[in-house]
Order: C-alpha cells, then sequence, then structure tokens
C-alpha cells in the first residue's frame, strides 16, 4: 500500500482525533490505577520533596501511562474508527 494511501485512510478530522487522545488518556489512567494510587500515597503531604522523594512511583506511573499513550496506539484506534466509519457507510447503502 503507498503512502498517500495509507496516509488518507488513516486520516480523520480534528475532533475526531481530539475525542480518540481522550478516550486514549482515559484507557491509561484505568489500567494504571495501581500506580496511580502509589504516586499518590507517596505524594500526601508533600510539597517540594515529591520530586526526589517519589521519583520511583512516578517513574512506574510514566512508564504505565506511555505503555497505553503513544503514537503507534493512537494510530491504531485511527485505524479501528475508520474502519468502523467504512462499514456504517457501506450498511447504509
Amino acid at each position: 500500500m503507498g503512502y498517500m494511501q495509507e496516509a488518507r485512510e488513516n486520516h480523520v478530522k480534528k475532533k475526531v482525533e481530539e475525542a480518540l487522545r481522550s478516550k486514549m488518556k482515559q484507557k491509561a489512567l484505568k489500567e494504571c490505577d495501581e500506580y496511580t494510587s502509589k504516586y499518590a500515597q507517596c505524594a500526601a503531604g508533600k510539597t517540594l520533596s515529591i520530586v526526589w522523594q517519589c521519583r520511583k512511583q512516578a517513574k512506574e506511573l510514566n512508564d504505565c501511562l506511555h505503555q497505553f499513550t503513544n503514537d503507534a496506539v493512537l494510530e491504531e484506534m485511527k485505524k479501528e474508527y475508520m474502519l468502523q466509519e467504512n462499514h456504517r457507510e457501506s450498511a447504509r447503502v
């Protein structure tokens, strides 16, 4: 498949992309809830010391979130969205 054709197939409107990003972030937060809780427990009652005292928890949380919020995940969500849209269009005809 050529680059231009693939780009057209994966192109979605800006509002759709924003909605997909939001959905991706919500899923990431749900999947990483355990790490979010650990970070929140570490951060409770701290101010500046969070930076060095919760470094391990912050890294674990960021690593987890990155698994679910990256360009590859977004591109896959766009492909799924476009397949669903194409299926809806063909069902209407």
